[in-house]
């Protein structure tokens, strides 16, 4: 059995997403109504990572993978301190899909993501072929540098 999956952080970068999950394929680019990005999740690492905030007249856009069942254990280590929880998306054809996606309520004082994690986003985001509007978005939220210059995801 396989499930779907809304990426719309780091791994919507597809090969961070099989790195980490070998059977991931991607099938279609959707959109999540009525939310927006935050980069408000405290991450085991001090800084911000991408989270799901509810937002009337929002909407956040990501890929959604099939992921065997067999390896969702795989992803979720991967999602420490986020929920897996069962959101509506559209695809950008419009047709309405089930996918399992992660939101954390373990806000950060700090929400400012390092530069690669951004980066990182926004490569998986061009690479996704996501709207130009909502690249815009991603381009304009506020990054700092990361004093450990060797880390990176």
């Amino acid at each position: 059995m396989s499930i779907l999956y809304f990426a719309y952080g780091s791994n919507l970068l597809s090969r961070r997403m099989r790195e980490r999950v070998p059977s991931a394929r991607r099938e279609a680019v959707a959109v999540l109504d009525h939310h927006r990005l935050a980069c408000n999740k405290r991450g085991c690492d001090g800084s911000a990572k991408a989270n799901l905030v509810p937002a009337a007249g929002h909407w956040v856009w990501g890929v959604l993978y099939r992921i065997e069942g067999a390896e969702l254990a795989l992803l979720e280590r991967f999602e420490s301190g986020y929920e897996r929880v069962v959101v509506e998306v559209r695809t950008a054809s419009g047709e309405a899909r089930l996918a399992s996606t992660y939101r954390s309520d373990r806000i950060t004082e700090d929400p400012v993501p390092f530069d690669w994690y951004r980066g990182m986003i926004l490569e998986g985001a061009r690479e996704q072929g996501l709207p130009e509007q909502y690249l815009a978005l991603l381009e304009a939220l506020p990054a700092k540098p990361d004093a450990n210059g060797a880390r990176e995801g």
